[in-house]
């Protein structure tokens, strides 16, 4: 494995070719965003000149090479921190929800904690934010529902997460000026 500021990359040689599978930095949530095969240093010219096969693409093993990836102490680093950060903004979010109710800027802090836990490949947000939020997930799905229809959340069909809106941003940045 090779690791940079800008991601990993592990390298799996099958027969004559090196394949190469890229990640960025963060947590590695699903497979390689880039893939690159080139013939194997001592790889014998006629096998390179036949092309690459279906059989190398078939004996990848994308599984074992996520999981070195998961297992790199940079990965491990990033991975704590977005976990830190993910805790501290819930508990945020659950102490606007305590002395504001469902104001804006509880649904801003909300809609926030909630894309980053869906792009940081949590497999279920919304009972994790029930948790630390003190609330049941009906709750919850309901003031994302909410978040989503008052605009500070967009939809994205059929998955957990969604983007935030320049509304929802611009209420979190109000916040941060105002160090509340």
């Amino acid at each position: 494995m090779e690791a940079d500021e800008s991601g990993f990359e592990i390298s799996q040689q099958q027969g004559s070719w090196v394949v190469r599978m890229w990640w960025p930095a963060g947590p590695v949530t699903g497979g390689p965003q880039r893939m690159s095969v080139e013939p194997a240093g001592d790889a014998p010219t006629r096998d390179v000149a036949r092309g690459i096969s279906t059989t190398v693409l078939r004996r990848l093993d994308i599984a074992a090479a996520m999981n070195v990836a998961k297992m790199a102490p940079e990965a491990q680093r990033t991975l704590e921190d977005v976990a830190r950060k993910l805790d501290e903004s819930g508990d945020a979010a659950g102490l606007l929800l305590a002395s504001e109710g469902v104001s804006e800027r509880y649904l801003a802090m909300l809609a926030a904690t909630y894309t980053g836990m869906a792009d940081s490949g949590a497999p279920a947000p919304v009972p994790w934010l029930a948790r630390v939020i003190g609330r049941r997930p009906e709750t919850v799905k309901d003031h994302l529902k909410k978040a989503r229809r008052d605009g500070f959340l967009s939809t994205l069909a059929g998955k957990a997460g969604g983007e935030l809106t320049e509304k929802s941003k611009a209420v979190l940045d109000a916040m941060l000026k105002s160090g509340s």
